[in-house]
């Protein structure tokens, strides 16, 4: 499975976290850069976890809006594995 995670400068432990869940594909967007709002930010991702506590408003709305044209599965959490975990990842195994 591959995700792309949009939001926060590192990802420390969540990197780790994802491969133990069985992402064998990770990509990481800061989010900060305004070419990353011309990116392909749905591109064949089976996830996309957006880090809330990180990104702005319109990036957020951008990733909601093209991931309903390819029904992908977005997740919103704050930067925590904890919070992760919590959300709707569990439904991703």
């Amino acid at each position: 499975m591959s995700v792309l995670v949009i939001g926060g400068d590192r990802l420390g432990n969540i990197y780790d976290n994802l491969q133990k869940k069985g992402f064998t594909r990770i990509q990481h967007l800061c989010g900060r850069k305004k070419g990353h709002l011309k990116s392909d930010i749905t591109g064949n991702f089976d996830v996309i976890l957006v880090l809330t506590d990180h990104v702005n408003h319109s990036l957020a709305r951008l990733v909601k809006k093209r991931a309903r044209q390819t029904n992908t599965t977005v997740i919103y959490a704050r930067r925590s594995w904890s919070d992760i975990e919590a959300r709707k990842f569990r439904e991703c195994d």
